[in-house]
C-alpha cells in the first residue's frame, strides 16, 4: 500500500488542526464531522479528505498545519530547494511522500520541506537520506512539491518522456520510420516490379492482380472468422453490482487519471464533472490535467475551475514531437496511483468504472496488465459520420475484439479508457511518443511481453467526430499510426513470429498491416471496376485468369456484402434499429477511409510524427451539456 492510501498523521493532531480552522471560521463543525466520517470510511487523512471534497485548499490545510506546529510555511515557487540537495532519482519519493530537501543550515543541519512533517515514513525517509545529520522541517503544500519537481527536473523528465523507449529499445520505437534494411528491401522490390513491367508487362500485371485478389480474399475471410469467433465468445470480464458494492473503500488504492488535452478549454468542464461523479473515494483520485505549457487558454480555463485537490495541472514543456503519448509519458512520471487510466477531455465514463477495474485486477492473474472499458458515443444520431462511427465501434467491441482475444492475436487498444497496472506500464516502456496511434503499438508490445488485455463491462461515452475535415485528420492519424506500428514490429519478422506464434503473427498482418494497404488499393480497384463496365469485361479478362477471376467476383459481391452485414448486425445486437439502414451506406464511408489513407501515406513520408489534432466540442449534445453545466454553476451562489 502506497503512502497516500494510509494514515500518516496522528488523529489527535488532525483534530487539533481542524479545531483551529473551525475557531478561525474557515470550517464549520459539521464540515469537520462529515469529513471525519469520510476519512474513516476511506482510510485517508482528514486534510486530504477536506481538500478533496472542496472544503478548503491543500494550501490552507498546510498553513494550518504550520501554525499548529509553529513551523514556517514555505512557498517553493518563491523559494525553490537548494539544487545541491535534490537528486533526479528521488523524484518518485518526492511525489509519493510529499517531501523535498530544501536547505542546509550553517551548522550542517538539513531542512526538509514536507506536507506531512509528523508522518513516520517521512521522518524515516529523511533519516535514511541524510544519516547522522540533524534534520528540521518546514511545511509546504502538495502543489508546491509538484511545481518544484517540475522546475528542478523539467528537462530530464521531458527527455525521459520523449526518449526513454528509444534509448532502451530503439528497435521498438517509431522515431525511425524505416530502417536501413527496410529501405533496401523496399528499393529492391520496387526495382524488380518496374523492371518486370518493362520486360513482361502482361505477366507482371497478372501476378500483381492475383496477389491483390488473394490478399483481399484473405482479409475478408479473416474478418469473417473474427466475427464468427467473437459472436460466440465473451471477452468482457463481468463485474456485478454486488461485487462493486462489496469493495471496501478503505482498501482501495490510489488511482491516477491522466487527461491529456490541447486547446480544449471548451470541453474541460465535462471531464471534470464526470470525474466528480465517479464512485471512488475522492481523496484516492490522482487526476492529472496534462496540458501543453504554451496552451495558455486551456491552462487558464483549468485554473478558473478551481477544482478540488485531486485535480492537478501538469504542464508539458514544448518539444517535438508534440503528441499525446509524449504528454502521457511526461505526466506518468508524476503518478501516485497503483493503477493509471487515460481519459479524453470529452469522455463520460460510467461512475462505477474504476471500482470495476480494481475488482478485475484483483481477480486476474498478474499478466493481465490492462483493462479496457468499452467505448461508444453519446451523439450517434448527429449525422452520417457519427452514425458510421457508431456502427464501426459496435462491430469492434462486440465482435472483433472478442475474436482477437479468443485467438490470442495482439489487441490494438482504444485511445481512451485504458486502465493499466502502473508498474507494468513503466516496465514495458509506456507509450511510444513517436507513434501517432500509440495505443495500437502498446497493445502489440504488451502481447510480445506475454501480457494480457481484458475488457470490462463498463462503457465510456465520448463524442463521435462529426465534422468531415476533423474526421479526415483523425482517421489519417490512426491509419498512419497503424503503418508505423506495422513497420516497427516487422523490422525483425522472425523474432515477431517467434514471440507471437504462427497464428497471432498472421493475425497481426491481417489486422494491423493489411487494412491501411487495402484502404490505399481500394480506389485502384474501384477504378478497374468502372473501366471494366465502360470497355467491357472481355478487355480486362486477361488480367484475371482462371480462379483469380472467381475470387475477384467473390470479393466484390460476397466480401463487401459480408462487411456491410456485419456492421448492421452489430447495431442490431444493441437494439439500435434506427441505425440499421445506415449500414447500407458503408461503401461511401470506405471512400473517406481511402482519402484519409492517402493523406496518412503522404504524412508518413514527409512528417511521420505530426499529430493531427481532433476538434472536440462540436456536437449538439456536447454544447447542450456545457450549457447545462454553466447554468448550474451560475445558480450555485444563489443556492
Amino acid at each position: 500500500m502506497s503512502a497516500s492510501t494510509q494514515r500518516l498523521v496522528p488523529n489527535v493532531f488532525e483534530a487539533a488542526v481542524a479545531a483551529q480552522l473551525v475557531a478561525d471560521g474557515r470550517l464549520t463543525a459539521p464540515d469537520v464531522a462529515a469529513a471525519r466520517v469520510l476519512s474513516d470510511k476511506w482510510n485517508t487523512e482528514l486534510g486530504e479528505t477536506l481538500s478533496a471534497t472542496g472544503k478548503l485548499s491543500a494550501l490552507e490545510w498546510g498553513r494550518a498545519v504550520a501554525a499548529q506546529l509553529r513551523l514556517r510555511l514555505v512557498d517553493l515557487a518563491q523559494e525553490p530547494p537548494d539544487p545541491g540537495l535534490i537528486h533526479p532519482n528521488e523524484r518518485p519519493d518526492y511525489i509519493s511522500l510529499g517531501v523535498m530537501p530544501w536547505r542546509m543550515l550553517p551548522d550542517g543541519a538539513i531542512v526538509i520541506a514536507a506536507t506531512r512533517p509528523l508522518a513516520p515514513v517521512v521522518r524515516a525517509w529523511a533519516a535514511a537520506r541524510f544519516p547522522g545529520r540533524a534534520i528540521t522541517y518546514v511545511v509546504t503544500a502538495k502543489f508546491d512539491i509538484i511545481w518544484a519537481v517540475q522546475c528542478s527536473f523539467d528537462h530530464l523528465i521531458e527527455a525521459d518522456a520523449r526518449e526513454a523507449l528509444f534509448n532502451a529499445r530503439p528497435d521498438l520505437s517509431a522515431k525511425t520510420t524505416l530502417t536501413v534494411n527496410q529501405v533496401i528491401v523496399t528499393w529492391v522490390v520496387l526495382s524488380v516490379v518496374i523492371i518486370a513491367m518493362f520486360i513482361r508487362p502482361l505477366q507482371t500485371a497478372i501476378l500483381i492482380s492475383s496477389m491483390v485478389t488473394v490478399l483481399y480474399t484473405g482479409c475478408f475471410l479473416f474478418r469473417f472468422m473474427l466475427t464468427w469467433v467473437g459472436a460466440h465468445r465473451r471477452m468482457d470480464v463481468t463485474v456485478s453490482p454486488s461485487e462493486v458494492a462489496s469493495l471496501n473503500d478503505a482498501d482501495l488504492p490510489v488511482f491516477t487519471v491522466l487527461v491529456p488535452m490541447y486547446r480544449e478549454a471548451a470541453v474541460l468542464p465535462i471531464l471534470v464533472e464526470s470525474i466528480r461523479r465517479m464512485d471512488y473515494p475522492r481523496a484516492k483520485l490522482d487526476v492529472k490535467l496534462v496540458l501543453e505549457a504554451e496552451d495558455v487558454e486551456t491552462i487558464d480555463a483549468a485554473k478558473a475551475l478551481q477544482a478540488e485537490s485531486p485535480f492537478e495541472i501538469i504542464r508539458v514543456p514544448p518539444s517535438e514531437p508534440k503528441t499525446k503519448p509524449k504528454a502521457c509519458n511526461y505526466a506518468l512520471r508524476f503518478a501516485r496511483g497503483e493503477y493509471v487510466v487515460v481519459f479524453d477531455a470529452e469522455d463520460i465514463p460510467e461512475p462505477d468504472q474504476l471500482k470495476k477495474v480494481v475488482a478485475v485486477f484483483r481477480s486476474s492473474k498478474p499478466n493481465v496488465v490492462c483493462v479496457q472499458a468499452r467505448l461508444n458515443y453519446y451523439n450517434r444520431d448527429d449525422n452520417f459520420l457519427t452514425r458510421m462511427f457508431t456502427l464501426e465501434y459496435s462491430l469492434w467491441f462486440d465482435y472483433l475484439l472478442p475474436g482477437l482475444h479468443a485467438l490470442n492475436i495482439p489487441i490494438p487498444l482504444g485511445g481512451t479508457s485504458n486502465h493499466f497496472r502502473t508498474a507494468a506500464l513503466l516496465r514495458v516502456g509506456a507509450w511510444d511518443p513517436y507513434n501517432v496511434t500509440e495505443d495500437a503499438d502498446l497493445g502489440v508490445r504488451m502481447t510480445q511481453e506475454g501480457m494480457r488485455v481484458v475488457v470490462v463491462n463498463s462503457t465510456t461515452y465520448e463524442e463521435a467526430n462529426g465534422v468531415l475535415g476533423s474526421w479526415i485528420n483523425q482517421r489519417s492519424r490512426w491509419i498512419k499510426g497503424y503503418m508505423q506500428t506495422w513497420l516497427v514490429h516487422m523490422r525483425n519478422p522472425l523474432r515477431l513470429r517467434r514471440q507471437l506464434g504462427f497464428g497471432a503473427f498472421w493475425g497481426f498482418q491481417l489486422f494491423i498491416g493489411f487494412p491501411p494497404l487495402t484502404a490505399l488499393l481500394n480506389p485502384l480497384l474501384w477504378a478497374t471496376f468502372i473501366i471494366t463496365m465502360i470497355v467491357g469485361p472481355e478487355r480486362l479478362r486477361p488480367l484475371f485468369p482462371g480462379v483469380i477471376l472467381y475470387l475477384a467476383v467473390f470479393n466484390l459481391l460476397v466480401g463487401n456484402a459480408m462487411c456491410i452485414y456485419f456492421s448492421i448486425l452489430a447495431v442490431a445486437k444493441r437494439r439500435w434499429y434506427m441505425l440499421v439502414p445506415w449500414g447500407l451506406l458503408a461503401p461511401a464511408y470506405w471512400v473517406l477511409h481511402s482519402v484519409a489513407a492517402y493523406k496518412a501515406l503522404w504524412q508518413l513520408i514527409v512528417k511521420p510524427h505530426h499529430w493531427e489534432k481532433t476538434t472536440h466540442g462540436t456536437s449538439a449534445t456536447t454544447v447542450a451539456t456545457l450549457a447545462e453545466l454553466n447554468r448550474r454553476e451560475q445558480r450555485m451562489p444563489a443556492e
